[in-house]
């Protein structure tokens, strides 16, 4: 039996241990390490979970006590089963591994893909922060029009108490502050909800998927990070963005998302540089020429803008785009710049977890990461944004911070919408890929 430790950051290495480990004699799975994600670690992979094998369940620790678990537990295979990370960063973690005397592993799509009855559509990227949502929106408003039967499948992000998250179906707001839902989790879910879409997610994937198959028709993926999807798409949509040019060759497992493409939608060209544009449909065509490339674009649009022009602003962005996703900006800095604000320094007044942030992301600009994975880190989030000194406070997240938090100053919202330009288009996509539905 070999002994191994799955790091990850609550989600893709759960699944693989579902659909790989659990059960599986010739393994035992003697922890989980958590990074990437603050306030992940320290608890417990549930026994319910687990199943039979496991007992006790399996305990979950900080990535960097991994060292002292491969000798203390004699450790022969770690799993690396988490996503958005450099080449560099990855074979670092490799030689952390190798240097302990364990073999270090990436597990492919063969191992890890659930196989469904329904026709899969998965949305996914080679960077966080490259336009997914949006684009899934978008392929569920087209799916809507065309009378189709579908639910969305919302990569993992199991950040509270696993037993209760197994299998969770959101369909109205309500369900968000039922599975006390964080702001992570509200800005993915949420805008689904107010376009009347259902969607799936949790810890258990394959329960998830055979519920979901029940009421639809066609399952939409809806990924996370650049990872890879959990379920065998029959058409494989990969996003690239064109303000990081180069990024598709460069970070795990983009790289490979991009080789299996069956679409590639080369996004922001309306606030890249024509240079970085060509580069990016470059190394698309490079390494992947039979995929079908569309050009989009992802224009923001301000609900208030009368708060913003010309006043001293915060810009509050996605955290995950600003965080691991390298981003140093993202919409509300540009509508901002646009209105001609200034644009105020929130560090100095950031506390607590939000304060470590800006040392862990020294990249990050005049901006304010919504970082909201705990109830603790939403209530620093508040504190923050309420100690700027500031005109107003313009908000850049996929949900509204104004229903979630306490802001003491007028705020204004960005939201944004993919455009494709030009011929062919998601739905000429949609018309080739559908005919046998």
């Amino acid at each position: 039996m070999r002994k191994v430790v799955i790091m990850g950051a609550a989600g893709r290495d759960f699944h693989n241990f579902n659909v790989f480990f659990r059960g599986n004699k010739n393994y035992e799975v003697v922890a989980f390490t958590a990074a990437q994600i603050p306030g992940i670690a320290n608890r417990s992979y549930p026994k319910e979970l687990a199943g039979k094998l496991y007992p006790k369940g399996i305990p979950i620790y900080p990535e960097k006590t991994l060292p002292q678990i491969i000798k203390k537990e004699k450790v022969d295979e770690v799993v690396l089963a988490y996503s958005d990370l450099s080449y560099v960063d990855v074979m670092h973690k490799a030689a952390i591994v190798l240097a302990e005397g364990a073999d270090f592993r990436l597990m492919g799509p063969q191992t890890t893909m659930l196989k469904s009855k329904r026709f899969v559509i998965s949305v996914c990227a080679v960077r966080t922060g490259a336009g997914k949502s949006p684009t899934t929106r978008k392929i569920c408003q087209l799916l809507k029009s065309k009378g189709i039967k579908f639910v969305v499948i919302r990569h993992p992000m199991p950040y509270g108490d696993l037993n209760k998250m197994v299998v969770q179906r959101f369909s109205s707001k309500t369900d968000l502050d039922k599975y006390g839902s964080t702001i992570e989790e509200r800005e993915e879910y949420e805008p689904h909800i107010e376009s009347g879409n259902i969607v799936y997610a949790g810890v258990d994937y394959e329960q998830i998927l055979r519920q979901a198959e029940r009421e639809a028709d066609v399952i939409v993926w809806d990924g996370g990070n650049n990872d890879l999807p959990f379920i065998k798409p029959n058409l494989h949509i990969v996003i690239a963005d064109a303000r990081r040019p180069g990024h598709e060759l460069l970070y795990y497992p983009g790289e490979a998302n991009l080789r299996m493409a069956d679409v590639v939608i080369v996004n922001k060209i309306d606030t890249a540089n024509p240079v970085d544009i060509e580069t990016v449909i470059g190394n698309v065509n490079m390494i992947n020429p039979k995929a079908i490339i569309i050009k989009a674009a992802m224009p923001g649009f301000i609900d208030r803008p009368e708060l913003i022009r010309g006043k001293r602003v915060l810009a509050i962005e996605d955290g995950p785009t600003l965080t691991h996703g390298g981003l140093n900006f993202g919409a509300a800095s540009i509508i901002a710049k646009n209105l001609g604000a200034y644009m105020i320094s929130p560090r100095d007044k950031a506390v607590g977890s939000i304060r470590e942030v800006y040392s862990q992301y020294p990249h990050l600009g005049a901006v304010l990461p919504a970082m909201g994975y705990s109830r603790k880190q939403i209530d620093e989030l508040e504190q923050t944004i309420n100690s700027v000194e500031c005109d107003s406070v313009l908000i850049g997240t996929p949900v509204d911070l104004r229903n979630i938090l306490n802001i003491n100053k007028p705020a204004a919202r960005v939201r944004y919408e993919i455009q494709e330009i030009g011929k062919p288009n998601l739905e000429d996509i949609l018309n080739k890929f559908l005919r046998k539905v």
